[in-house]
This record gives structure tokens, sequence and C-alpha cells, in this order.
């Protein structure tokens, strides 16, 4: 039963590897549950990132939120073990139901269109470090897809931890058809990580709609002249010479900063800003090539 892996999840520091029985049998029937799950998904876009502190829960987030607020049927999965922060910059306190027969866990519902689920849920307290190796991730991951009812969705927005390690190997191994979309900053320090994760993608042969800049020029509130806090350009060059799209280059904009913490995500607000008008190009831009 699903729901007694989570209450065993949260007794064990959310290790889901603590269920006995038969191995073999448990994983076809995971395997199968899986398959089922994305049948009835449309579009799966894995976000990731060389390094971390670039913004790539941030791009997730309000990724999530624009789809959503366009009218698509979407989904937000945060499995970023080690750092989970989508609940947080999406108000999130309660975090996972258990369906009426007990068998599947249900996403949060934010909006009319919007669906969230977090490995936070598995948190007895949300500072609490989570000291899990790789088969563990593997199997919160395998349960967060085949064991969340997800229902019918245009969009599953995958969010998992920087780096190449076992979370992004086993998004891949499980969503084989997931898209991905690569977030930087436009400093090289950060494009030399990000290349890593250009790398990955090719190794494990997964589809990548492209590359967004985030982070990019600051607009001085006193002068209205941009600064250019990490460089500038350095995603575009990056996505050229990689030969992949470059989906736009976000500004960096204060007004994120305090929505993430306030927990609404700044694409739900009603007011353009430059920010979200680039934003709006980013999406458009992903969704030209779908």
């Amino acid at each position: 039963m699903i729901h007694e892996n989570v209450d065993k999840a949260k007794k064990t520091q959310g290790c889901p590897s603590q269920d006995g029985g038969n191995a073999a049998q448990k994983q076809q029937e995971q395997k199968a549950m899986i398959k089922d799950t994305l049948g009835k998904i449309k579009h799966k876009i894995f976000v990731l990132s060389g390094k971390g502190g670039v913004g790539k829960s941030s791009v997730s987030a309000n990724l999530a939120a624009s789809l959503s607020k366009k009218g698509y049927k979407t989904g937000l999965m945060d499995v970023d073990v080690h750092g989970p922060s989508i609940a947080h910059m999406l108000g999130l306190t309660e975090l996972l139901d258990i369906s009426p027969d007990q068998q599947l866990l249900m996403p949060k519902q934010v909006n009319e269109n919007l669906k969230v689920v977090s490995v936070q849920a598995l948190m007895q307290d949300k500072d609490q470090a989570i000291i899990w190796r790789g088969p563990a991730k593997t199997g919160m991951i395998q349960q967060f897809v085949g064991n969340v009812e997800w229902g019918e969705l245009d969009f599953l927005i995958i969010d998992a931890p920087p780096g190449t390690g076992d979370e992004p190997l086993t998004v891949v191994q499980n969503i084989p058809e997931a898209l991905g979309v690569i977030v930087t900053t436009p400093q090289e320090v950060a494009l030399s990580d990000v290349r890593k994760s250009i790398s990955f993608c090719k190794t494990v042969k997964m589809k990548t709609l492209g590359l967004v800049e985030n982070m990019a020029a600051f607009k001085c509130p006193h002068c209205n002249e941009p600064i250019d806090l990490f460089k500038n350009g350095g995603g575009a060059k990056t996505a050229k010479s990689q030969g992949l799209e470059f989906l736009g280059s976000l500004p960096f904009d204060t007004r994120v900063v305090s929505s993430g913490d306030e927990g609404v995500p700044v694409m739900f607000g009603e007011t353009p800003t430059e920010f979200t008008q680039a934003f709006d190009t980013v999406v458009d831009n992903i969704l030209k090539q779908l």
C-alpha cells in the first residue's frame, strides 16, 4: 500500500526502500503503474541545471504557473531530495493526500489547472535533512511518477536536483520521453557546469528543448540603467556553440525573489513586467516546439 510506504517514510526520513516483499514482483507492478500514469500525460518537461543557485526551481515553478494560467492541465513534481523548495514557492504546507481507496497519493491542487507533489511531503520537519543513498532516491522518484494520481495532464514539469547524479538519471530512465529544459546564469563558472548537463542529455539521448538564461541584466532602481551582475550573453553563446535552441534570457528581478518567499509565483500576477514578458517568450518558444 502506498500510504503505508509514506507512513514508513515519515518515520524513517522518507526512505521508500524500507518496504519488504517480493522485489521483482513489486518492480514489475511499479513499472506497470508508471506506464499507466505516463500514458495520461501529453508532455513531460524535465528542468535541470549543471549547478545549484541558478534559479532552476524558480523557473520550474513559474513555468508550471504560466502553463496553468494559459489553461493547460499541469502537474509539478519536485524531486529535489536535498533541497526541495517548490512547496514554499507555491505557499503549500500540506502536500499529499491519500486516495479514497488508499492505493494512490493525491497531489495538492494549487488552482483549477495546477497540481503539485513534493519530496518535502516525506519530511516531518521542513528543516530536516534527507540522508539517502541512490536506491532510496530511485524508489521515491518511481513512486512519485507511478503512485501519484496525476490524472489527465497536458504537462508534467519535473524539478530535480542540479548535476548529473542519481535523481536526473532516474527521471530519464523512468520517463524516457521527457524533454529537457536547461537553466543557467550568464557567467562562465555556471556555463562550464551547464555544458556538463548538455553532455548528460546527449549521453542519455534525451531531447533538449533548449537553454534558458536566468538572472541576466538587473535594472538599477534609481537610474534604470542595466547592470550585468553575472555578465551577459553567455547563455545565447553557449546554446549556439552546443547546437541548442536558446529559449530566452530572464532579467534579474527582485520581485521574483519576494514572490517566491511569499508563496505566489510571479507568473500568477496580472500586471506585466519586464520579467513576466521575458518569461512569456520562454514559454512561447517551448510551446512552438511542441
